[in-house]
């Protein structure tokens, strides 16, 4: 289990022993993180909007234990199928990347893979919301998904989440299988329940369970930043959640799965707080 990210300031006492700018937790607090005994994993975020060379990687690698896994999120332009221009332009153009294999092999996969070693725990390709162009046609999206996956390099553990319920279809669990990738399970206003996610992706049937806690309450990131911020404490609990997490952990363990699970501030207003109590209702 671990944290969207590990540079928030109000920690302080949860993870940092004293106060710190969050610049330099960011580039110096993993090896503090690291040391909390239920954060055994982190979310490497920023490599969703800018790329990271494998030599960025590596500074992450060195600071922290054996055992220690990333999730890497990949880059957005393998999962936006349209772009903005640039600030002040409403007109999208189509993004000549979207679903581009060989692209992610290049820019996303070889500079993780390289940099994080044995501690890249699972690399993720997060789709938007998508237009109604993609989502009417499920089994169209899912053969795409399946070609996209299936040219990827072998090897490193992949995760797909997305964000239309209308694509939690047969076909997509089938190009998931196909190609050894996990469905993200995510908890976030514009999916269904975790359980539901189950029916269409069973935990028994996957690699690894993924599962990523990110908003409850249906807020939205905005609105959620400013009701929970600092980030140093429970503000707004959601034990039906933290339960759903629970059950899906217990299930990958009788499945003998390992899980990756990442759990965002804006969860329930704290994550390394988050996380204790779901390790709590875990091993309840």
């Amino acid at each position: 289990m671990g944290t969207s990210s590990w540079s928030f300031p109000g920690w302080v006492g949860l993870v940092w022993s004293g106060r710190h700018p969050a610049e330099v937790l960011s580039r110096e607090g993993l090896p503090a993180y690291a040391r909390h005994p239920l954060l055994r994993a982190a979310g490497i975020d920023r490599t969703f909007y800018a790329p990271l060379s494998a030599e960025g990687f590596a500074l992450h690698a060195a600071q922290v234990p054996d055992g220690f896994r990333f999730l890497v999120k990949a880059s957005q332009l393998c999962t936006f199928p349209s772009l903005r221009e640039g600030p002040g332009r409403d007109a999208p153009r189509v993004n000549p990347r979207f679903l581009d294999a060989a692209f992610a092999r290049d820019a996303v996969v070889a500079p993780a893979v390289e940099g994080l070693g044995d501690r890249l725990g699972t690399l993720l390709f997060q789709f938007p919301p998508l237009p109604r162009t993609e989502t009417r046609d499920p089994p169209r999206f899912a053969a795409r998904l399946a070609a996209f996956l299936a040219a990827l390099p072998r090897g490193p553990r992949y995760a797909v989440e997305i964000r239309d319920a209308e694509l939690l279809h047969p076909g997509y669990a089938a190009a998931l299988s196909a190609s050894g990738a996990a469905h993200g399970f995510t908890v976030h206003p514009s999916m269904p329940s975790l359980e539901i996610q189950a029916a269409t992706a069973p935990v028994e049937s996957q690699p690894q369970l993924v599962v990523r806690w990110m908003l409850g309450h249906g807020r939205g990131h905005e609105e959620a930043r400013e009701l929970y911020a600092p980030f140093d404490r429970l503000a707004a609990p959601d034990p039906e959640s933290r339960a759903s997490v629970a059950e899906l952990l217990r299930r990958a363990v009788r499945a003998g799965k390992e899980g990756l699970v990442i759990v965002n501030n804006k969860a329930e207003g704290s994550s390394p707080l988050s996380i204790v109590e779901l390790a709590r209702a875990v091993a309840g």
